[in-house]
């Protein structure tokens, strides 16, 4: 939906920086979901399509979005604000906290650090 908001309003840098933060966040999301069915024990060319299914949601997400900028144009910086810290909050309250329990720290760590300099450099890249 943040797509298709950032596309909406009208700043196509906007909408290209968002789609490719949202891109680049969502390979390795598939990847844990395909991974995730394997483990169970499913054939891996289906757990690929379960996750490729998975990601098909985000199009109708961002078509949903384009529509919603129209009408709701005042309240969208609030909305894409709220959107933001509900991710922030899922970052710290699971991933975070379960990347130390398992006993790889640092490399959540530094993964956190680098996916903050990569979201960094594309906002000021794309801007």
């Amino acid at each position: 939906m943040a797509v298709g908001v950032s596309f909406g309003s009208g700043n196509v840098n906007d909408g290209i920086a968002t789609a490719l933060g949202i891109g680049l966040q969502n390979m390795p999301e598939g990847l844990v979901v395909a991974l995730s069915l394997v483990a169970q024990n499913y054939r891996v060319g289906y757990a690929l399509w379960i996750s490729l299914l998975t990601g098909l949601v985000e199009p109708i997400g961002g078509l949903f979005g384009v529509g919603v900028v129209s009408v709701a144009q005042g309240i969208l910086p609030w909305a894409m604000g709220f959107a933001a810290g509900a991710m922030l909050f899922v970052i710290c309250d699971e991933i975070l906290p379960e990347s130390q329990k398992a006993g790889i720290e640092r490399d959540g760590t530094i993964g956190t650090i680098l996916g903050f300099v990569v979201m960094m450099f594309l906002d000021i890249a794309l801007s």
